[in-house]
């Protein structure tokens, strides 16, 4: 009954996958990036700037801590167990399909988190503010309904299924490097999750802030030390990489599909480029203009895909460990290390799931939160949700790999459709936000945004 019932599930998110996300997806990369004329890629220069702009005023978080949240909930198990995940299942052409997706998303990312950034409301509550997809969905479309129902789904995928997927992960890992139980794991996340969580979004932003560089860094120096002691071996691997996905040299047809649909969904899933997560904390960020967190949140998918998710695909394509092992996730990505470095690499990717997965669901529990405030102010709405994140992570802890992640599939898709088609609506407001933004730099200026000069004024509660 079960196996039927995952079979079911996995089935329906093929199908979402590939007929409806895909072609999605695609047209709205494609769309903002030609209508914003590559920003991009145009303004590389000047999201590397934004990084260390700090606060303005007193309240608050930083735009860096805003992009801190971002890359903790992006930066996770995508970046290690999806990737082998989408090697194991759609071999090597896969990782085309995630640059690709990443290239055309960084449009979509600066769209969703510049609306969010002008729609944003205090939060007086936490001290600093709130926004996302839910609030430009009920301010600019005039549509609370549609409104509540992205705040039901995000809470619903994001700190419920993909805080299941974080505790699998970090249990699988755990399990493979020290034999550990998968409810001695389930008891430390629950504790550590819920002294951060029940702290509010400042404790959240210092959490992420102190985590996020580290992880991150030590893990791209692992990578870079593994790339350069195998540098004859690239120029192949970028042979293989682009052979494998436009099918050439495949034996079957339905190579080139697995490639595409792998590619595509765990890139989605490991970057969220379009999803409408990342907004939710780019709205929290204290900035003089919008644009300044559309431009950073952008650069937070080139971060996620371009290095991070690169990094673990070589890893393994150097290491071979593709064509031989029974085992994908996280596990085939430490048998790659394993085989490159040694013994002690299977432990280093442990305390890096850890640290990644862990901060992710930090990430992914504020998405939530902003999301509950959105639909309701009452704190016991909050506790109780509060209390259903950390019952999710002993679900993941413990439950089936398969389940978590196609379920996680499937609510991100619900999510990603709702929220491009909210953007796609709202884009010409966020060309608006950014010509005025460009326009200002060009006369020298450190950009101040006013919503009545792009004629939003009474639109908007906080750029009047």
């Amino acid at each position: 009954m079960i196996e039927t019932i995952e079979k079911n599930i996995g089935q329906f998110n093929d199908f979402m996958t590939l007929y409806l996300l895909i072609p999605v997806l695609l047209f709205a990369g494609l769309y903002f990036t030609l209508k914003m004329k590559l920003v991009q890629f145009t303004s590389f220069r000047e999201m590397l700037k934004l990084l260390t702009e700090g606060k303005n005023e007193k309240e608050g978080i930083s735009s860096f801590q805003a992009f801190t949240i971002s890359l903790a909930s992006r930066v996770g198990t995508g970046n290690l167990a999806g990737v082998a995940l989408a090697v194991a299942a759609g071999g090597p052409g896969s990782v085309f399909w995630m640059w690709l997706i990443a290239l055309l998303g960084s449009a979509s990312a600066f769209v969703e988190s510049t609306l969010a950034q002008v729609y944003k409301v205090e939060d007086n509550e936490a001290g600093a503010f709130k926004g996302g997809p839910a609030y430009y969905m009920e301010q600019a479309l005039k549509n609370r309904t549609l409104g509540i129902s992205f705040a039901i789904l995000i809470t619903i995928c994001y700190g419920f299924v993909f805080n299941a997927v974080q505790s699998d992960t970090i249990s699988a890992a755990f399990n493979k490097s020290f034999s550990a139980s998968p409810e001695i794991i389930a008891i430390i996340l629950v504790v550590l999750t819920g002294a951060i969580i029940f702290g509010g979004v400042k404790r959240i932003a210092k959490a992420t802030n102190a985590i996020v560089p580290i992880m991150a860094i030590s893990y791209i120096i692992v990578a870079i030390y593994i790339i350069m002691t195998n540098l004859p071996m690239i120029p192949h691997i970028f042979k293989t990489i682009i052979d494998s996905a436009f099918g050439i040299n495949q034996a079957a047809a339905g190579a080139l599909g697995a490639a595409v649909t792998q590619g595509i969904k765990r890139g989605l899933f490991s970057n969220e480029a379009g999803m409408g997560s990342a907004p939710n904390a780019a709205a929290a960020a204290t900035v003089s203009h919008p644009a300044k967190q559309g431009l950073i949140q952008a650069f937070g998918v080139f971060i996620d895909t371009l290095i991070i998710c690169s990094s673990t695909a070589f890893m393994i394509l150097i290491s071979g460990t593709h064509t031989s092992s029974n085992n994908d996730g996280i596990q085939l990505t430490q048998e790659a290390i394993v085989e490159m470095v040694g013994p002690w690499g299977s432990t280093f990717i442990s305390v890096c799931i850890f640290l990644f997965a862990f901060s992710s669901i930090i990430g992914n529990y504020y998405y939530g939160e902003s999301n509950i405030k959105f639909i309701t102010e009452k704190k016991k709405y909050l506790q109780l949700y509060r209390a259903l994140v950390l019952g999710m992570v002993i679900f993941g802890a413990l439950a089936s790999s398969s389940l978590v992640w196609n379920l996680a599939d499937i609510f991100m898709g619900f999510m990603a459709l709702l929220n491009l088609y909210a953007i796609i609506q709202l884009a010409p407001i966020a060309i608006k936000v950014l010509n005025n933004y460009t326009k200002q730099r060009k006369e020298g200026k450190n950009p101040v945004f006013n919503a009545k000069d792009v004629g939003l004024e009474n639109e908007t509660q906080c750029w009047n």
